[in-house]
């Protein structure tokens, strides 16, 4: 077991790193109270098998059938829902440039 100062951890990180994964156990401290223990992250057990629920989960026939008192809710009693208004002819969208140009502004008279 190793311990090291924060200022040394920081001077050798990469010689620390390669003791953990070595199998040697690394502690950083401040003012000499231990704070971190530096260990080598889980390797995982590889890609998870596909189908581990297959035959276990069981959809109906009419999962995905409309549920009309749901739709009644979100519409206000409504099955469908109304129609989208059209926008009127020959109006310009929101992030149209305007359609006046700005006044330039007055020139200052400046003394040389």
């Amino acid at each position: 077991m190793k311990h090291v100062n924060i200022h040394a951890a920081k001077t050798h990180l990469s010689r620390l790193i390669a003791d953990v994964l070595a199998g040697e156990e690394v502690i950083i401290a401040k003012a000499g109270t231990p704070l971190v223990r530096l260990v080598p992250v889980a390797q995982g057990e590889g890609p998870r098998p596909l189908g581990v629920l297959r035959g276990a989960v069981v959809e109906r026939d009419d999962c995905w059938a409309p549920d009309h008192d749901t739709e009644a809710l979100f519409y206000g009693g409504e099955v469908e829902p109304p129609p989208a208004k059209r926008v009127a002819e020959g109006t310009r969208a929101w992030y149209a440039k305007p359609t006046t140009k700005a006044k330039p502004k007055p020139k200052r008279n400046r003394k040389p």
